[in-house]
């Protein structure tokens, strides 16, 4: 039997791809620190859960709308106008079966094969797996280290073109922990203003930053009707398994979404958007708990790659991802990140799952223990001292 043709383009995430094989290695015995998947390691705050424990028994488990529950989607409106500075009402929010259905759903409704979508490398892998996959032409912005992994501005204007329709922003950023400054986002209005590109600003992890505020670029003047905002409770709520996210976005757009959800997914479990009412008006003690202690796993993390020889690694400023340089080690950093877990069974990413622009690095979760990521740092660190003498032996 055959496949269709565009198959071959859809991409995929490698951090599934690296617990499986941990799962593999944990089999035999072995215990392995996993640092590999971006999930934070805290349960769901208890009020969020008696909440859908709740609707559940008041029925909510039927279908509802396919753009979301009025009331819910109005909650969020309330929310994003508040929290983003914009103007939102219901008609601007679409709720979804997790955020990355807004990723996909939003280049399938604005980009046609042939456009050409700008998207940040090393970044989140599904953004390019998204645009081949439609017949688009993918178009890697680089992060740089030296900038903090934002971008450069001149990187970003040699690259719009006439084919040009969508840039994708995210902020903080996976897998770099970076954040777009005031006078990044500043540089990107007056380079896209004018012109008939819209933006896809991913601030998933908009309540995991460490420093500052965050501010979204559909708050700068004229930016709102032709941003589409994706945001969702994985990861500020710690309900990775709930899949509940939303975009917010033109009126006519979120037509066209709520379409695609029709044809797609027909609608988001009822009773999780119970839940999600009242994880954005409940308490936020636990969310911001959970911030603090990523702070502190955070720089114990930083300091200890750092005092590894060979390793260099930038103080994330959000997100709870460390993407030290390893290009001191190695020049195949998947292979490095493969041998680290085979033989000292700590789980890691390459930075190349990220995109080209990762070569040379890892992306350590810190979604875990202090205990665990001191383990691991300890086994990073016999693990780069067998490689240094296994390199002067040759």
């Amino acid at each position: 039997m055959e496949y269709a043709g565009r198959m071959k383009d859809l991409g995929t995430e490698t951090a599934f791809e690296v617990l499986a094989r941990a799962k593999e290695i944990e089999k035999t015995g072995r215990k392995v620190v996993h640092l590999e998947i971006g999930e934070p390691d805290f349960d769901t705050p208890a009020n969020i859960s008696a909440a859908a424990i709740k609707a559940i028994k008041d029925g909510y488990t039927h279908y509802g709308p396919s753009p979301g529950l009025m009331d819910f989607r109005t909650v969020i409106a309330k929310h994003e106008s508040r929290e983003k500075g914009i103007q939102a009402d219901f008609e601007n929010v679409v709720v979804t079966p997790g955020a990355k259905p807004i990723m996909f759903f939003g280049i399938l409704a604005c980009i046609d094969p042939g456009d050409e979508v700008i998207y940040p490398n090393p970044g989140f892998p599904i953004y390019e797996s998204v645009i081949n996959f439609i017949g688009a032409k993918a178009v890697p912005l680089p992060l740089k280290e030296e900038k903090d992994f934002s971008f450069d501005l001149g990187d970003l204007k040699k690259r719009i073109t006439d084919k040009t329709k969508m840039l994708i922003l995210n902020s903080p950023q996976n897998p770099t922990g970076g954040v777009l400054t005031e006078d990044d986002l500043g540089g990107i209005f007056e380079l896209v203003k004018g012109k008939n590109i819209r933006i896809l600003s991913d601030e998933v992890y908009c309540k995991i930053l460490y420093e500052g505020t965050h501010r979204s670029i559909a708050s700068f003047p004229g930016m709102q009707e032709r941003t589409i905002i994706l945001d969702g409770f994985s990861k500020t709520y710690a309900m990775t398994g709930w899949r509940l996210g939303y975009g917010v976005m033109e009126k006519k757009l979120a037509q066209h979404i709520g379409r695609l959800m029709t044809n797609c997914n027909s609608c988001t479990c009822s009773f999780t958007q119970i839940a999600g009412i009242e994880a954005l008006t409940g308490p936020q003690d636990d969310a911001k708990k959970m911030v603090a202690e990523f702070k502190k796993r955070r720089d114990v993390i930083v300091k200890g790659l750092n005092s590894i020889e060979g390793i260099s690694c930038k103080l994330p400023k959000g997100a709870f991802y460390a993407f030290p340089n390893v290009k001191k080690l190695t020049g195949n950093s998947h292979e490095f990140a493969r041998r680290l877990l085979d033989e000292k069974g700590v789980a890691s990413l390459s930075g190349t799952a990220f995109g080209s622009y990762g070569e040379g690095y890892l992306r350590f979760s810190y979604a875990n223990s202090i205990e665990n990521i001191q383990t691991a740092l300890g086994l990073v660190a016999e693990f780069v001292a067998s490689q240094t003498k296994e390199t002067s032996r040759r």
